[in-house]
This record gives C-alpha cells, sequence and structure tokens, in this order.
C-alpha cells in the first residue's frame, strides 16, 4: 500500500479501547452536472495514549493492519477545541476592576 496521509475531524472517540473514528471529507466533480460534491469516508484509528476527543482535527496515517478494520494510526493533532479554550482563556486580558467613587 503506498504511504497515504489525511487530515479529518475525529466523530466518535472513548467508546471503543486506542481506536477513534475519524471522518475525512474531500470534494469530487461530478460526472454528469459538473458540480462539486461534497464526499465523506470514515476511518477507524489506533490511538495508542486514547488521547483523542470528539471534534478534534488530526493527521492520520496508514500503517500495516492492526485489527480487522483498522489501518490507520494517529501522527498528530492538528487543533483540538479543549486547547484553543484553554488557550484563550489564559491570553484573555484580566477584567477591568471597577474604580470606588470618592
Amino acid at each position: 500500500m503506498p504511504p497515504m496521509s489525511f487530515v479529518g475531524v475525529v466523530t466518535k472517540a472513548g467508546f471503543m479501547k486506542k481506536t477513534a473514528t475519524v471522518t475525512v471529507s474531500r470534494w469530487v466533480i461530478d460526472k454528469r452536472t459538473g458540480k462539486r460534491i461534497s464526499q465523506d469516508k470514515k476511518f477507524l484509528v489506533h490511538d495508542e495514549r486514547n488521547q483523542l476527543r470528539a471534534e478534534d482535527s488530526v493527521l492520520i496515517r496508514n500503517c500495516p493492519p492492526i485489527s480487522a478494520r483498522k489501518r490507520f494510526t494517529l501522527e498528530k493533532i492538528v487543533r483540538s477545541p479543549e486547547t484553543e479554550r484553554a488557550l484563550a482563556h489564559a491570553t484573555a486580558p484580566p477584567a477591568a476592576l471597577p474604580t470606588p467613587a470618592p
């Protein structure tokens, strides 16, 4: 199998040990109408440390078969809503304190 890597979104995590479901979207041109159509494909991904959460954007890479349906492994987490939320709170300016009236 040639080396493949995809960027997708985690749609299901935490239901199976060391496994997450990643949905990869791509655009294709319909042969008859010539319009762009979004096609989705779901892959089972090996997550060794159980670190993936739903809505994470991840980079996955193919590997030798791990199980009957699992042929991809987690390469890296591109974006995570939890870390973005934590960064937003850390970089937010402190609330302005009201000055006491004389």
